[in-house]
């Protein structure tokens, strides 16, 4: 059992599909299929079910867990020693679903910090507590709820959510808006999966709804510019507020204690952070948020 084999194995348990994780490995796709089958030989037992969709089952489930957590203990050893090694603070790698968020807390880290290297990654929330557990990066930030066994986090941010029109909208004079109020408006939403789109599904979902998305994207910069430009309504956290040029667009109050942003940084439970990480950590949990993004 080298390390090789596990590797490719988790490609496979994360995949739950032979040829796209074939693909990913850059491997070819019989090459794999004997590497998971000689895993198996040695443990004795199958780690998929193959009727119909490959699946993960039970057993692959436990062993995927505990090679998930072998693997990160040797990548944390491996980054420990060269960080003792070079006698330096070694590197530091976020994971977030946008950056742009943390362009104040970077910027002042990078300052106070110009010989650390720092690895961004951007990832969906979803995958943030496999990366975290298999220690991929060292800390994540999620403005939705992950799966927190074997993390630590801090909040960062709580903050409202807001209803934006453009300025000639019915609802434009309007302070608050219910969500069944809703229910005809086009909104200009971001892709399934991004936080902003989970809280808008979940917000309709509440009533029995669902919004009628007129435009959907990963461009969240845009939706903004977009809302102005007329082309429909959307939500945009109190953050962007402060950036927002007055009377670009109207911003009103959605009805529903559920329409906020929690902004949460995870980082392993135990795990041995790098002095790099360590500093990262208190940089964003002692970031002023109530100062919003630099201009």
């Amino acid at each position: 059992m080298d390390l090789n084999s596990l590797r490719q194995f988790l490609a496979v348990a994360r995949l739950e599909h032979l040829s796209r994780a074939a693909e990913e490995l850059r491997v070819a796709q019989p090459s794999l299929s004997r590497t998971v089958a000689r895993l198996e030989k040695e443990l004795g037992t199958p780690l998929f079910d193959r009727a119909g969709r490959l699946r993960l089952n039970d057993a692959g489930r436990l062993f995927r867990d505990y090679a998930e957590r072998s693997l990160g203990e040797l990548e944390a050893g491996r980054r420990a020693v060269a960080e003792l090694a070079g006698e330096g603070f070694g590197s530091v790698r976020l994971a977030s679903e946008t950056f742009l968020t943390f362009t104040g807390p970077l910027a002042a880290y990078k300052r106070a910090h110009p010989d650390i290297e720092v690895e961004l990654h951007q990832a969906p929330a979803t995958d943030m507590a496999r990366r975290l557990l298999t220690q991929e990066v060292d800390l994540c930030a999620a403005s939705q709820p992950i799966p927190t066994d074997g993390l630590e986090s801090v909040q960062l941010l709580d903050e409202p959510v807001w209803l934006v029109t453009p300025p000639g909208h019915p609802l434009a004079g309007r302070s608050s808006v219910t969500v069944p109020e809703l229910a005809g408006e086009g909104f200009i939403a971001a892709q399934p999966g991004h936080w902003q789109r989970r809280l808008l599904d979940r917000l309709f979902a509440a009533h029995d709804l669902a919004p009628r998305i007129v435009c959907e994207g990963d461009e969240l910069s845009a939706i903004a510019a977009l809302i102005q430009a007329g082309l429909g309504v959307g939500l945009v956290p109190d953050l962007a507020r402060r950036l927002a040029p007055p009377g670009a667009a109207a911003w009103i109050t959605v009805d529903s204690p559920e329409c906020r942003r929690r902004l949460t940084l995870h980082w392993g439970s135990g795990t041995r952070l790098t002095a790099a990480a360590r500093l990262m950590r208190t940089t964003i949990s002692e970031w002023d948020w109530s100062a919003g993004p630099p201009r």
